[in-house]
């Protein structure tokens, strides 16, 4: 009896229905593979702990000059010196993460927020719309982004605004010029996705066309938004940098990584004080580097051409 017994649960083990995994834990599965993706995310979330949570832990404060102690090489007090005001360049350096962190985040949420929203209304409703909001695309495309960021820096200092306040304004510049590539790639997907069985199934349910795009339509354009915004932070992050380096970004008293650099332009800075330039540029180069490495993890867990790989 105990055979037919051992056979008949063996039989109702096979014949159970394995839950199907969701296709973001297929993703999680193959980012977890990626080894220099994981890299990348336990640099960004350890640079990311040390600007949050390091400040609170220095004995030093932002703007405390002491002339007596300016310019001192790496040491045991200081450990990465101190500038030509005699402040601690290791906390200087940790706010002016938050603060290119913060920009980078930020600017990229906006250029997100509008490029998915007019990409999606312009491959829903195609004819009109699409041609307008395409031909905008198109105008922005041909702006010379520089330039004008440069040109809009400038303004902001003739206008004499405030060092606290020109951080929001230089994430809302940031995020106002980088919105086409997404809208143009979200364009592109909401099309092929509005000719699915699911859509023609909407259309007989008789859905608003607001449900239409954002509950059904953009839900499915989600890895490449997550794609594009992993990398969007990266490139903010080297805007702020530049126009900071050129004073037209984040400007002293407030630290960022690309204002700190400007101690470069001294030939004495650049020979003889490496220690007050190159901490800020390494924290560029690494921060940068590990969210590229997470945008190339994410596309291809994302990328269902690549799960065959």
């Amino acid at each position: 009896m105990e055979q037919p017994q051992n056979r008949m649960e063996q039989l109702q083990e096979q014949l159970k229905i394995v839950k199907p995994e969701s296709p973001w834990k297929i993703a999680a599965r193959r980012f977890a593979k990626n080894k220099l993706a994981l890299v990348g995310l336990i640099i960004l979330v350890l640079m990311s702990l040390i600007c949050v949570i390091g400040p609170f832990l220095s004995p030093y404060e932002l703007n405390q000059t002491d002339v007596k102690n300016k310019n001192l090489a790496p040491s045991a007090e200081y450990w990465l010196g101190t500038d030509k005001l005699g402040r601690d360049i290791l906390l200087r350096v940790m706010l002016a993460g938050r603060i290119s962190l913060t920009v980078g985040l930020v600017a990229t949420a906006i250029s997100v927020a509008i490029g998915a929203t007019l990409g999606a209304v312009a491959g829903f409703y195609r004819r009109y719309a699409d041609t307008i909001i395409m031909r905008i695309a198109d105008v922005f495309l041909a702006l010379p982004t520089l330039p004008i960021l440069i040109t809009l820096g400038a303004i902001l200092s003739d206008l004499k605004v405030a060092p606290d306040q020109r951080i929001y304004f230089l994430m809302l510049i940031i995020g106002l010029l980088g919105w086409v590539g997404l809208a143009r790639l979200v364009r592109s997907q909401i099309l092929t996705l509005r000719e699915q069985e699911f859509m023609q199934a909407t259309e007989a349910l008789g859905l608003r066309d607001s449900r239409k795009i954002f509950l059904h339509l953009m839900p499915n354009t989600v890895p490449i938004i997550i794609v594009s915004a992993t990398l969007g932070v990266a490139g903010a992050i080297l805007t702020e940098s530049v126009l900071s380096f050129l004073g037209l970004g984040v400007v002293p008293p407030t630290p960022s990584w690309g204002n700190m650099i400007t101690a470069a332009n001294s030939l004495i800075e650049f020979r003889k004080r490496p220690w007050t330039w190159i901490p800020p540029g390494l924290c560029i180069l690494i921060t940068v580097t590990a969210i590229n490495l997470i945008g190339d993890g994410l596309r291809d867990a994302l990328d269902p051409k690549m799960k065959n790989r």
